[in-house]
């Protein structure tokens, strides 16, 4: 996963967001009332009040959630978060999402989210493993490997999920289930190249684009927003293609160099200085300014909010590469339709993240793993189908690339309900 989603987008969430598109795709697909309301709401809703031991030996209560979206398509899946400000209603909103991006990228899947509202910053290493392990014992009876797979998301990572696989286990008599959540330790049946895969995805539908665009990646220039895991892979990634990276950004600001940077030593300079600024050779500049400089592709792969509809006009670029989660706002998304800029859609662009988790479901399923290059080639085909798929829906409807992709996922859902039937 990317970097936080908590923030709203304009006037609306990414849960609302979601909702917003799914009302828009309805009457396009001419679904049906009785179809619209299925689809509308989760089919559960998992909420646990539990008890962790502090370090100072009180005990503190917590609250979590687990959400999974109609699993019409196969097991549920989808993120855990642990964060402050999480709700019931956003992680409905985002289980939602989750089912659109899973059928967008033709996995078997459909989608769930999961959080714990904490602070982790403010916790130990040792409460946030009893936090975890607890958390993960209260959720175990709707989570398994053909029932609902969590994957780390907002302040969870590896660590996470080996505690998790750890504990569901121990609950089932030891026995050992990898499958149980994606995003592991390689030594626990992780994949190789998952933590490439969400900007090597982007990049494989950049390219896709370029082709449509009809421009030569050697002759583009590229700024990317965000310079953590996504950004700085997507930075190498575009350099190594042959596009001439002029801007790169993170939390305490951005560079520029219009004779191009090198990504490798802006990220090691970033590594030994702890930002980006002040790298040599760069103008200092704002995150808002990177947003509107004149460069061919753009890419947000930081927070969401960043192009509004008080900047959407200000924005140069031609492509507009969404590896972060909704960075876009609604209004400034029509704006920049209404002047031609080409957009991949963030839960498009950022579907490699998800697609790798499902190629690591599979192999520990197998207990065969992958090369690097075996996974790298197979997320291709997967990432270079979708788009290709939202592409002709885009041209054949004349919609927007982002209403085109919710239309593209929810026509696939909606085959297999009916296809299925209702238990009525």
């Amino acid at each position: 996963m990317t970097e936080p989603e908590l923030k709203r987008t304009g006037e609306l969430t990414l849960a609302d967001t979601a909702r917003h598109f799914f009302d828009e795709a309805a009457p396009k697909l001419k679904l049906s009332e009785s179809m619209i309301e299925l689809l509308s709401y989760p089919k559960r809703e998992l909420i646990v009040n539990f008890p962790v031991m502090m370090d100072n030996n009180q005990v503190k209560r917590f609250v979590g959630y687990r959400v999974q979206h109609h699993p019409v398509l196969g097991p549920c899946k989808g993120g855990i978060r642990f964060h402050p400000q999480v709700t019931l209603e956003e992680v409905e909103g985002l289980a939602l999402l989750m089912t659109w991006k899973t059928s967008l990228m033709n996995l078997p899947f459909s989608g769930a989210k999961g959080g714990v509202r904490c602070n982790p910053k403010e916790m130990s290493v040792g409460e946030l493993e009893r936090l975890t392990r607890r958390y993960a014992a209260e959720i175990s009876p709707i989570i398994g490997p053909d029932l609902d797979i969590p994957a780390p998301d907002v302040y969870t990572g590896p660590r996470e999920m080996g505690w998790i696989v750890d504990t569901i286990s121990m609950h089932h008599d030891s026995q050992f289930m990898p499958g149980l959540v994606t995003g592991k330790p390689i030594v626990l049946g992780g994949s190789l190249g998952r933590d490439a895969a969400t900007a090597r995805g982007g990049y494989f539908t950049t390219l896709e684009s370029l082709k449509h665009l009809e421009l030569d990646i050697n002759q583009t220039s590229a700024a990317i927003q965000g310079y953590g895991n996504a950004g700085w892979h997507m930075a190498h990634f575009l350099h190594d293609g042959g596009s001439k990276l002029v801007a790169v950004s993170d939390s305490k600001g951005g560079i520029y160099n219009a004779n191009g940077l090198d990504p490798y030593k802006v990220f090691d300079y970033k590594k030994e200085s702890g930002s980006v600024v002040g790298f040599p050779g760069s103008d200092k500049i704002s995150n808002n300014e990177l947003l509107e400089l004149d460069c061919d592709i753009l890419v947000p792969s930081a927070l969401e909010d960043q192009i509004t509809k008080d900047n959407a006009d200000k924005v140069r670029a031609k492509l507009i590469v969404e590896l972060a989660n909704g960075p876009t706002s609604v209004e400034a998304d029509e704006i920049l339709n209404d002047r031609g800029v080409f957009i991949i859609p963030d839960f498009l662009a950022n579907g490699g993240g998800v697609t790798v988790s499902y190629f690591e479901w599979v192999q520990d399923r197998y207990r065969y793993f992958w090369s690097a290059e075996t996974v790298d080639e197979r997320l291709n085909q997967f990432m270079t189908t979708a788009f290709q798929k939202v592409l002709n829906m885009h041209l054949k409807h004349k919609v927007s690339t982002r209403l085109a992709a919710y239309m593209t996922a929810v026509e696939r859902v909606v085959e297999a309900v009916n296809a299925r039937g209702f238990y009525a």
